[in-house]
């Protein structure tokens, strides 16, 4: 792929091969280090999170459950988190209990879907999310709840997980981006953490997305990962939910 080289002064397009998006690269024509994106990305404030529901529908189904952390420059801010229940519209099932460990009595007091959207949307501030099957799964749920709520919404941006699995693992067929194949594959710890529970898997993946950017040399802001948007409510002052 070919990105036009950001001096003023140079009319090279520098021709690299897709790997390279998202890292830096010199231009073999005037010698500029640049990064090799387009667009380029500079934001380094980013929040991993992860939804537990009563199914896979998000018009029929609700959120109840979801946790998240900050990623700002690469690392883990691990004392910047927020977690809440939320209680659906219909009794959680006794599958989707067992699946996730979430059941009526968890969310018997918790506020409505919507609400925790506003408060998280108030934490998340301009951070750009990031999710494990994201683009499938979470932003979806993420809209079809805020549109639900009733009040205004917002557009956040959204990274997908799974690319960067795709990046550091390839994509061939029978290559599983599950995050318990990512997890597997780097070989990270699970020990006392809670698999399908929204705190378990977040801790988990915030790991993986630690891990997967340093392995793949990507910078800070994430560039080469593409962007995808989602809504949420907008901000209200309200009560921010932490661990």
């Amino acid at each position: 792929m070919k990105i036009s080289c950001p001096n003023p002064g140079c009319a090279i397009s520098v021709n690299r091969p897709a790997a390279d998006f998202g890292r830096r690269v010199v231009c073999p024509g005037c010698g500029k280090d640049f990064l090799f994106a387009e667009p380029c990305h500079t934001c380094e404030d980013f929040v991993i999170y992860d939804l537990e529901t009563t199914g896979l529908y998000p018009d029929h189904d609700d959120l109840i459950q979801i946790a998240a952390v900050r990623f700002r420059a690469g690392s883990v801010v691990a004392d910047d988190a927020f977690f809440s229940f939320a209680k659906p519209r219909r009794p959680i099932s006794a599958f989707i209990e067992s699946y996730t460990g979430v059941g009526n009595r968890h969310v018997r007091d918790a506020p409505p879907p919507g609400t925790v959207l506003a408060d998280f949307s108030h934490w998340v501030a301009d951070s750009t999310l990031i999710a494990h099957n994201g683009l499938r799964f979470d932003s979806k749920f993420l809209t079809a709840t805020s549109a639900r709520h009733g009040g205004p919404c917002r557009e956040v941006p959204c990274i997908d997980s799974i690319h960067l699995s795709k990046l550091l693992f390839g994509n061939t067929r029978g290559t599983g981006h599950s995050l318990d194949h990512v997890t597997s594959r780097l070989r990270l710890s699970t020990r006392g953490i809670r698999r399908h529970d929204a705190r378990g898997d977040v801790e988990l993946l915030a790991a993986a997305v630690a891990e997967m950017r340093s392995r793949l040399g990507l910078d800070t802001a994430l560039n080469g990962l593409p962007r995808h948007p989602a809504r949420l409510p907008a901000p209200h002052k309200g009560s921010v939910l932490a661990w």
